[in-house]
């Protein structure tokens, strides 16, 4: 695959996987296991990933600025 497409694959990746941890942790903390836990999980899941994807689409080229500004540059 072209490498012009890494951001888009990084953020999509980790908005999927982070997304899918988090919502299964707030929803276990929130509710415990309920009856329909799965579906529970499912539709916080669902929504957090389409605010997620977008959220670090826009916010890591930020982040990246500010972890280069804190790591010293070798000289």
């Amino acid at each position: 695959m072209n490498p012009k497409f890494q951001p888009i694959l990084f953020a999509f990746f980790m908005s999927f996987l982070m997304s899918f941890i988090m919502s299964a942790v707030i929803t276990v903390i929130n509710l415990g296991f309920p009856d329909g836990f799965i579906l529970i999980w499912f539709k916080a899941w669902l929504y957090a990933f389409v605010i997620a994807f977008p959220a670090i689409m826009f916010v890591a080229p930020l982040v990246r600025k500010i972890v280069s500004k804190l790591i010293a540059q070798p000289q």
